[in-house]
């Protein structure tokens, strides 16, 4: 398989995929929760609650790995960016709105919305700052 060119890579990552966030534990074992994410075409960004155990375990080690792929059915296609996350304080509600309109029909985010709205203050962005991009179409 070929690796993909930037175009294709950053095109990939522009659609709405489920990724898979790899972290590590104290005991430096790795530990993958699927996540939702946005590309801007240089950093990926997550949104999670500020109480998450990802939290943790990012402010003792901020190496991650975010693999996004094609489900099964479908030729054969994936990216993983490796790299250091900064968690920032402020934007998590506005990337949650921008992702729920994504990933959520617009029945699921008007019901799921007001709760998070609530909860505004709790959100942030987990940055994503690659050290390597692999890829293979």
């Amino acid at each position: 398989m070929a690796e993909m060119t930037r175009e294709q890579r950053d095109a990939f990552l522009q659609e709405t995929r489920i990724a898979k966030l790899a972290t590590l534990q104290a005991d430096g074992s790795p530990t993958v929760v699927p996540v939702w994410f946005e590309w801007d075409g240089t950093t990926a960004a997550v949104f999670t609650s500020r109480t998450s155990p990802k939290i943790r375990r990012l402010q003792a080690d901020p190496r991650v790995a975010l693999s996004v792929e094609e489900p099964v059915g479908v030729s054969e296609a994936w990216v993983t960016i490796e790299g250091t996350v900064a968690i920032e304080e402020r934007g998590g509600i506005e990337l949650a709105r921008r992702l729920a309109d994504r990933y959520y029909t617009p029945e699921k985010v008007a019901a799921v919305m007001p709760g998070w709205e609530k909860m505004a203050d709790d959100w942030v962005v987990l940055r994503i700052t690659p050290s390597r991009i692999r890829s293979s179409r």
